[in-house]
């Protein structure tokens, strides 16, 4: 006869079971040890404490920190970097708690059947790796982007009155923040863990200029040419280094020009002698002197080419080797610079030269001014500040009858800089450039008061005391003349 089992006996038996299954749990519990079947990525926790699961796992990082990632950067250089040096960090340490609470809660009947799904699959954790971006970012810089190269813009070479196309190379910059992404991404998404080669993002840097573009300029649109034939041998040195210096420069549209960038710095080095310089109203000796004549000169092309004038400073005192108001003065003490830009659809080119002692500006480019349009510039001097009396210094370290060389007077001068265009020889615009202020500077001398003499001290002073050097001179020359013999 077959035993009927009833609904009792089965509940009982169950019980029977999950009372057996509940105690291998406390156990276990009680023992904080996780269960069999669970993992950390490929890393069997079964077993094993918080703590020790929490040591395999950060073995396991330690270990994928030394794994060589090689980062392909322009022209295909290599950097090899670790893991570890990216930044790696384990990102879900809180997988070891989840994994240790894993069947330790809920009731008796939801924890039995958690335990008997282990037997037959697995639990897996996933290890979740990141990185320090802003460590990436660093090496990227440090490391990647000095293989970065430089786009070669096209430029013209002018020989024997013809223009010749050079140079127009691509160049190649690496992209930072999307080789972060790229770093970034290829490591914690799929990566298998084995040494990798990553290609970063480089753009390729595409250069100005082409030979078609470059054909246009024929054109001469401003010129301009000033002396410097009454210049010492420094001075004139000065001039023809500066001129050099800025001859042959090629500026694309949009391209802004510095004078004092192009011509900097001021040293033996760089091909400069001591020469005379205006400072603090006196004709100094400085590195360089002279320099203003080619910024000067390069600014009155400019002007008549149309350019964009971005900054220009009058010098401190006039000069003789343009009108008042068409100078533009470069200096590094004062920060003064002449800059301009290429406000032109086209490229242009600047040529200088030197012909017996005359400097010369050409700016080249392409004609787009209609027939019969002229500029021209004029200068208007609104104010002459002519010297009242010269200035007279007393040293009473020399003896009556020292007399420096006398520094020049400078008159004064208050001026305007206008631009007048005309169509077909109609003035049909009268615009002012600039306006324009400059010291005057009386003549000055340092002359010798110190004598024995309290006759003669008197002299000297009243003499200087009339502010002429003309009469300080005779007197002097009084003073210090011998006295008469005596008849016998």
């Amino acid at each position: 006869m077959v035993k009927k089992w009833s609904l009792k006996g089965i509940f009982f038996t169950l019980s029977a079971i999950c009372l057996l299954t509940f105690s291998t749990v406390t156990r276990a519990q009680s023992e904080k040890t996780i269960h069999n079947g669970i993992y950390a990525g490929q890393i069997d926790l079964s077993g094993m404490t918080e703590a020790q699961a929490s040591a395999a796992v950060e073995k396991f990082i330690t270990q994928l920190s030394q794994v060589e990632i090689t980062l392909l950067a322009a022209e295909g250089n290599q950097v090899v970097v670790t893991a570890g040096e990216l930044g790696l960090y384990w990102a879900n340490p809180d997988l070891v708690s989840a994994a240790a609470q894993l069947g330790t809660h809920g009731n008796i009947i939801e924890r039995y059947k958690l335990l008997k799904d282990l037997e037959h699959e697995n639990k897996i954790y996933p290890i979740l790796l990141a990185f320090d971006l802003q460590t990436i970012n660093d090496i990227l810089i440090k490391e990647c982007a000095k293989y970065d190269v430089a786009a070669e813009d096209a430029y013209l070479v002018r020989e024997n009155g013809q223009f010749q196309v050079m140079g127009g190379q691509a160049g190649y910059k690496l992209d930072v923040e999307t080789s972060i992404d790229r770093i970034n991404d290829h490591l914690t998404d799929g990566w298998d863990y084995q040494p990798c080669v990553i290609e970063l993002d480089i753009a390729v840097d595409e250069p100005r200029g082409s030979a078609e573009e470059l054909s246009v300029v024929q054109d001469i649109l401003g010129t301009c040419t000033t002396s410097f034939t009454s210049s010492n041998r420094d001075r004139s040195a000065n001039v023809t280094n500066g001129c050099r210096l800025v001859d042959g420069i090629t500026l694309y549209p949009g391209e802004e020009f510095s004078a004092y960038n192009t011509v900097a710095p001021f040293t033996e080095k760089n091909g400069y002698y001591m020469a005379g310089s205006y400072m603090n109203g006196k004709v100094v000796d400085s590195l360089g002197g002279g320099i203003c004549q080619v910024s000067t000169t390069l600014y009155n092309a400019v002007l008549e080419a149309e350019l964009e004038v971005t900054e220009r400073h009058n010098h401190s005192m006039i000069v003789s080797y343009v009108n008042p108001s068409a100078d533009a003065a470069i200096a590094e003490s004062s920060g003064k610079d002449f800059r301009f830009v290429n406000n032109l659809d086209y490229p242009i080119y600047i040529e200088g030269y030197i012909q017996n002692k005359h400097i010369t500006f050409n700016i080249y480019g392409k004609e787009t001014r209609g027939a019969g349009y002229k500029v021209r510039y004029e200068s208007e001097i609104l104010e002459v500040i002519n010297p009242p009396s010269d200035t007279i210094y007393a040293d009473a370290s020399q003896p009556i009858g020292y007399v420096s060389a006398i520094e020049g007077a400078h008159i004064g001068y208050k001026a305007k800089l206008w631009k007048i265009v005309t169509q077909d020889g109609v003035e049909i615009s009268r615009t002012q450039v600039n306006s324009s202020s400059y010291k005057m500077v009386p003549r000055s001398v340092t002359v010798g008061t110190a004598t024995d003499n309290p006759q003669a001290y008197e002299e000297i002073m009243a003499a200087i005391g009339t502010g002429s050097i003309d009469h300080v001179k005779n007197v002097i020359a009084l003073l210090t003349s011998p006295l008469p013999e005596t008849p016998q």
